[in-house]
């Protein structure tokens, strides 16, 4: 039986490529997203073997997916597929559970491979990032975890620009409740302006810049 795919990325031609390359290697693509909130509908709709992502995604990023689909379609492995090789983008993905990560700068049979070997419940991380992976693991400084998964949504929501309101819409809370996260995370990280929110948000990954 052929591996079923979801495949999510903002940028339409990337997923149409990475579609037709997929099938032509025997992949069934189940479903497509152009954001975290449509990923993760598109998941728990198909219960997908495999979640491809893109970390840099609108409303919900790649890692706080992976998250969520750790959650709702337990058997649905992650995989990112991103141009970021840091220790930060790493260090967030294993925590989310991400089984496999593929830079963009690599041959698609990585992508291939990283299927294939995570598909069998191997974790495949593309080799220009496993000596950082190995750090990662070695790190306990770098374990931790400040905020909490909806202070993470309601961050991002933030960085791009959302209101208030519109965060509290976009997340089915009450705009209340919306800007109670969004003063327990300002104080969490000791930042008290929006701009330099958007500024943490950037250089952790979250949105893009």
């Amino acid at each position: 039986m052929a591996i079923r795919v979801v495949l999510a990325d903002d940028h339409v031609l990337v997923r149409q490529s990475l579609k037709s390359l997929l099938e032509g290697e025997g992949f069934q693509v189940v479903g497509e997203a152009s954001d975290g909130n449509e990923a993760i509908r598109r998941v728990n709709s198909m219960h997908p073997d495999i979640a491809v992502m893109d970390i840099s995604m609108p409303i919900l990023n790649g890692v706080e997916v992976a998250r969520e689909v750790r959650l709702s379609s337990p058997k649905t492995k992650s995989i990112l597929l991103t141009q970021h090789d840091e220790r930060q983008y790493i260090f967030e993905a294993l925590e989310a559970g991400v089984k496999g990560y593929v830079l963009k700068s690599q041959a698609f049979g990585d992508l291939v491979q990283a299927i294939k070997q995570v598909s069998r419940g191997q974790p495949y991380f593309s080799p220009g990032v496993s000596a950082a992976v190995v750090e990662v693991f070695h790190s306990k400084s770098e374990r931790r975890n400040l905020l909490t998964a909806r202070e993470r949504q309601v961050l991002q929501l933030i960085a791009e620009g959302e209101s208030t309101k519109d965060v509290a819409s976009l997340l089915g809370i009450t705009v209340k409740t919306a800007e109670s996260h969004r003063t327990a995370l300002m104080k969490k990280l000791d930042i008290h302006e929006i701009a330099s929110l958007v500024l943490y948000a950037v250089r952790r990954g979250i949105v893009k810049p």
